[in-house]
Order: C-alpha cells, then structure tokens, then sequence
C-alpha cells in the first residue's frame, strides 16, 4: 500500500454527531472505566482548548435532547462507551439523557476553556470520594498521552521527538508535506482503483446520514434544499443535488442525529464537504464520469484537505469545512471535468481569494450555510478555471505555487487568527 493511500486510510474515521462532544464523552468515559465505584461519582472537569471549547459549545448531541459541552461531558460520565471511540455516544437511552441532564442541573459538571490555540486538547477529570482519574489527550480526538489514577501514571505515551541542541522539540514535517501538488496529482492518477475502493463507504455513510435528516422532520435546510431541487434527492442539476447532499447531510450531523458520518481530519463535516459534492457530481454525470475518476477524485480532495489542514491546525477560528474541504472538493470537481495540472492550480487559487477568512464559530446549524457558500465557491472557481480564469498568483495571499498557496492559507488561521478565536468565544459566552 503507497504512503498516501495508508494516510487518507488511517484518517478516514467514522464520527457520530459533531466530532467535540463525541471526543468529550470518550475522554470522560474512559476515566470512569478506571474507577472501582463509577456509579458514585461526585464531580466531571473538562478543561478544553479553544477550537474544542468552541465546537462543542451549541451543537447537537447524538441521541440527546440538549447540547453543548456540559452534557456531552455528563453523558460521558452516565453511559458512553469509550471503545466505540468517536461513536461513544452512539447507545445513550432517553434515561441516560435524563440522569446526565440531572449532573449538569446539580452543578457537578464543569467545562472551561484552558487555553487559546489550534491544538486539540482535553483535559477531563472525574471523582468519586475516595477515587480520582484525568485522561489527557493531545492532537487529535482519541489520542490519550496520559492516564492517571489517584496521582500516579498508569499510562503515558512515551516521547518519540527528538531534541534539538536547545532542548526544544524538533518538529516533524506532516506526511502530506513530504509531497509536492505535482506528487500529488501523479498519486491519484496512478494509484491502482483496488487500492483506494474503500473511499466508496464515505459515500455510503454520508447518504445515509442525509436520510436520516430528510426524514427527521427537524432538518429545515435539508427540506429548502430538497424543494430547490424539485423534490428529488437526485436530480439533472448537479449543483442542486451537491447542495442538498452535502449540507443535508451537516445539518443532520450537527442537530446531534443519529447516523455517523465519515470524517476526514478529525471533522464529519469535512468530510462531508470533501466528498459529497463529487457523489452529487457522479450521479447526476453517470453516463460520462464512472466509479474510477469518482474514486480518484475523491482521493485528491481528501489529500488536498489534509494539505490545508495541516497548516491550520486540526481546531481554529478559520473554517476548515468551508476553506480546507471545500478547496479540496473543487479540485475533486475540476479532476473529474477533466483538470490538468494548471487547471486545478487555478481553482486554489480562485478558492484563495474567495472564501480564506470563513471564521468557525463552533459545530452548529450555522455549519450548513457555510457548507452552501463553499459549494457555490467551489462550482464557480473550477468554470472559472477550465476556461482559464483566476485570481493570479501576485494579488492577495495567492502564491507562485499551489504549495504556496496552501500554506498561505493555512498560516491565514494559525497563528494569524488565535486574536479572532479569542473573540469568537467571548461573543458566544456573552450572549
């Protein structure tokens, strides 16, 4: 298996509900599973970084009437399963709902911002009276680095960094940086059909997520979307049905329903905006566009995401769905038209200029209508392109290359946006 099909497999996660509170409730779950009398517990602590803080703070909770960090922190301590990972709350019943609703009610839950920056981190801390244990994760939802238990480590991932001479960390260039775009777009075109044929469950996955928000009754973008495409989840208007597949499918992930979705950078609704777009593109393209350059295409859109993302950071104030994802879905759509290299270059670069500044303001309904505006951008950047059009490289962030460009784009959230996420999240507090 190449290098870069193992990435875009490992990445690849299934998420129930927006990714936060999925990752909150594992964290508290597995520091319960540590305790002899978890049955007595007295306190739940959560100390979050800003992008967690934020993304959890109005969204929806899979299988739960309420929302937000408080509960999704109780649930984990009441009946989430830590061995379903992202999944954890996938099994809470009406009854769990309650008792959690009970914790936050009493005052023995609590979730505050620990600091201002774009890596992911939990801190969570449960105690009976006589027991104590704090899980810490770093970097990504469910990466533990430490366990401890009453004051003593009973797991810690051990330090795999070297040091430089200064004693500080030497930074590991990202997989995906190792590449040039060039590199890139060789991979997809290459890369045997057998070996990337597990993309198809993201497609899978994603569809039926967007069923169980049409038929929801809760799913009111969904329901504007399907009437905008003449009441067909499919119809002979691709950006039509790219608009009712894809942010039908964030809404229904954001109002806390319960499907999965496939996610990709830590994100379901990255997810969904790196592939459903294309799907939309296939189905609607059938007799021209086969499973091969749908597959391909989404390979490219997945890389190109995870390219952005790693300059952003996995969690900041930028919006990674819209900017990140959404640029990587152009250039799916532009390969699938039958972009060249120059082509595709051009959509970042009409991405770039349009849409880099799309602030995050956490996992809510407003994630939809960001998902809208990257689906038109998208659209329009790739006609623009394959006519030859774009915002060149001299004007704006826009760089001499679409490495560049990416880059540019990334550093636009980390570290140029900390100040804006700082402010995101008092506005939120303060309403």
């Amino acid at each position: 298996m190449q290098e870069l099909t193992k990435l875009i497999r490992e990445d690849m996660k299934p998420a129930l509900g927006v990714t936060e509170p999925g990752a909150i409730a594992f964290a508290v779950a597995t520091a319960r599973e540590h305790l002899e009398r978890p049955e007595e517990i007295e306190t739940i602590e959560v100390a979050l970084n800003s992008g967690m803080y934020k993304n959890a703070f109005t969204c929806g909770i899979p299988n739960s009437s309420r929302y937000g960090n408080l509960y999704a922190a109780a649930l984990g301590a009441v009946a989430a399963k830590a061995e379903k990972g992202l999944e954890s709350l996938a099994d809470i019943t009406p009854e769990d709902d309650e008792k959690a609703a009970r914790l936050v009610e009493e005052g023995r839950v609590k979730a505050w911002m620990s600091q201002v920056d774009s890596r992911i981190s939990i801190d969570a801390t449960v105690k009976t009276a006589t027991e104590t244990c704090t899980v810490e994760i770093r970097d990504s939802h469910t990466h533990i680095v430490r366990i401890c238990k009453d004051g003593k480590d009973i797991f810690r991932e051990e330090q795999a960094a070297e040091e430089t001479e200064g004693g500080q960390e030497k930074e590991e260039i990202p997989v995906i940086h190792r590449y040039s775009f060039h590199e890139i777009l060789e991979y997809v075109r290459n890369v045997p059909e057998p070996e990337i044929s597990f993309v198809r469950e993201a497609f899978s996955m994603n569809m039926d997520l967007l069923e169980e928000g049409i038929h929801s009754g809760r799913a009111v973008i969904a329901e504007q979307l399907l009437r905008e495409n003449d009441h067909h989840i499919i119809s002979e208007d691709a950006r039509k049905t790219a608009q009712l597949l894809c942010n039908g499918a964030i809404e229904a992930r954001v109002l806390g329903l319960g499907r999965p979705a496939m996610s990709i950078t830590g994100s379901g609704s990255h997810g969904i905006i790196a592939t459903m777009p294309l799907f939309a593109f296939y189905e609607v393209n059938y007799e021209v566009v086969d499973d091969d350059l749908l597959l391909r295409a989404t390979a490219l859109s997945y890389l190109i995401t995870m390219y952005i993302k790693e300059y952003s950071g996995k969690l900041s104030a930028f919006c990674g769905c819209g900017i990140a994802a959404g640029t990587g879905m152009a250039c799916g759509l532009a390969y699938m038209r039958g972009a060249g290299e120059k082509e595709l270059a051009m959509v970042i670069q009409n991405m770039a200029s349009g849409i880099t500044g799309m602030i995050c303001d956490g996992g809510n309904h407003g994630c939809a209508m960001k998902g809208i505006v990257a689906v038109d951008a998208a659209f329009r950047s790739v006609d623009l392109a394959m006519e030859g059009v774009c915002i060149e490289e001299i004007h704006g962030i826009n760089g001499k290359t679409p490495e560049d460009t990416m880059r540019n784009m990334g550093l636009i959230a980390s570290p140029g946006m900390v100040q804006t996420e700082k402010t995101i999240v008092e506005i939120m507090e303060n309403k």
